[in-house]
């Protein structure tokens, strides 16, 4: 594909209250730093547990491999699939507007009217014009039939019947001229009346009535046809490249022919009950802000969405195949990044707390749970400490204990919900 679309969205925080995450607060800090000290230089724990205390009760699960749906999220702008500019074509004073400002108009529905009366004077001047030349060409006409005739019995002289001939034609070309100049009086008389010339949202009227009006310059108004309505939104190249990796590796597969499932989420977290599709990808990037423009294509008959409304675009229909994912209560944060608890075994053959490093992708849901994608750090086949986080420090003993609920809550069984969010892949 010459344009992959990505995540390119503002990044949730670590924890919310839809998705619960244990975070080290700063006052922490401290503690986390020490206790990572401990467990490399200091001595083995009291065979009770950890500072006297009895060991902690830890729920474990297995970490498995797992294909996931991705959905891609970007910010868009929403804009009318036709944007007319309403203009004056002929120069006169607006004498009426006839529509309600911002409400939806009809295809030919009358939007302004200009003073006539200039027009249907110059109409009325053209109209005697042609009048005129009519004459002139049936008087013409009469005079050729009577000398051509004439000149043929050599009764006068060639040269003056021809004269006649050529008069009557240049008297029938003044008369088309006539016509012509007629027609565009009656064009531009036409245009005194300023209907729509499609159905849409119409904008506020640019000049009031009494205003004088300029042929091909005054803006009147703008009509925005909003259904379907369009949504551009930009893909970061960086994010396209990271979607071409992880697809050329075969951990992500993509629609064919840009055919996501496009839905919207409103800026009240409400999503709209309908979806859409990409009816363009540009292959350029655009220079100045490093991203290629994709649009979606939503219906709109009830003008749920309303031009320049920000919104976010959603793509589903991509899969991710042999991802790890771990729950987010089970991520914590530290003085050095992102890391899990993993059951260990010390030298004495205690089972012990070791934090593990790990580089995370995006939030997904899946099974009813709110799940982090791990990029690197943690294997398929490893166990994961999922439980019982709040007591635990690196190095300190636990006790094991069994996964809670389903398997799946642990990203430990496959199959999905259609509910992932926000799954980028990472090369």
């Amino acid at each position: 594909m010459s344009s992959h679309p990505h995540a390119a969205r503002v990044r949730r925080p670590v924890a919310d209250a839809a998705t619960p995450a244990v975070v080290f607060r700063p006052r922490t800090l401290p503690v986390i730093t020490a206790a990572f000290l401990v467990a490399a230089c200091g001595p083995a724990q009291p065979p009770g547990g950890h500072g006297g205390f009895p060991p902690a009760a830890v729920a474990v699960a297995r970490v498995e491999a797992r294909t996931l749906p991705v959905v891609f999220e970007y910010v868009g702008q929403t804009t009318g699939s036709k944007d007319v500019e309403i203009r004056a074509r002929v120069t006169g004073i607006l004498e009426r507007k006839l529509y309600a400002e911002g409400s939806p108009v009809r295809a030919g529905q009358p939007l302004f009217s200009i003073d006539r009366k200039p027009l249907e004077a110059q109409a009325a001047a053209a109209r005697a014009e042609v009048a005129r030349a009519q004459a002139l060409v049936a008087q013409a006409d009469r005079e050729a039939a009577r000398l051509v005739p004439l000149a043929e019995r050599r009764a006068i002289g060639r040269k003056e019947a021809d004269d006649a001939v050529s008069a009557a034609e240049l008297a029938r070309a003044t008369m088309g001229v006539a016509r012509a100049k007629l027609a565009e009086v009656e064009l531009s008389l036409g245009y005194t009346d300023v209907a729509a010339p499609i159905s849409g949202l119409s904008g506020r009227a640019m000049k009031s009535e009494g205003s004088l009006v300029t042929a091909n310059e005054t803006l009147l108004t703008v009509i925005s046809q909003v259904d379907p309505i369009w949504v551009p939104f930009p893909v970061p190249d960086g994010e396209r490249l990271a979607v071409d990796r992880a697809v050329a590796a075969g951990r992500l597969t993509l629609p064919k022919d840009n055919g996501y499932t496009v839905s919207i989420r409103l800026a009240d977290g409400s999503t709209l009950p309908r979806t859409g599709r990409i009816n363009f990808a540009d292959t350029r990037i655009n220079p100045a802000t490093g991203t290629t423009e994709m649009r979606a294509e939503i219906a709109n008959r009830d003008l749920a969405l309303r031009p320049g409304q920000f919104v976010r675009v959603r793509l589903g229909g991509a899969v991710r195949r042999d991802a790890i994912a771990v729950p987010q209560v089970a991520v914590l944060e530290g003085p050095q990044g992102k890391f899990v608890y993993v059951p260990a075994k010390d030298k004495d053959g205690r089972d012990i707390a070791q934090p593990r490093p790990v580089t995370l992708g995006d939030w997904v849901e899946a099974d009813g749970a709110n799940l982090w994608i791990v990029e690197s750090g943690l294997a398929a086949g490893e166990s994961l400490i999922v439980e019982g986080l709040a007591r635990l420090q690196p190095g300190a003993p636990i006790a094991l204990g069994p996964p809670p609920g389903a398997p799946a809550a642990a990203g430990a069984a496959p199959g999905t919900k259609d509910g992932a969010k926000d799954a980028r892949p990472r090369s």
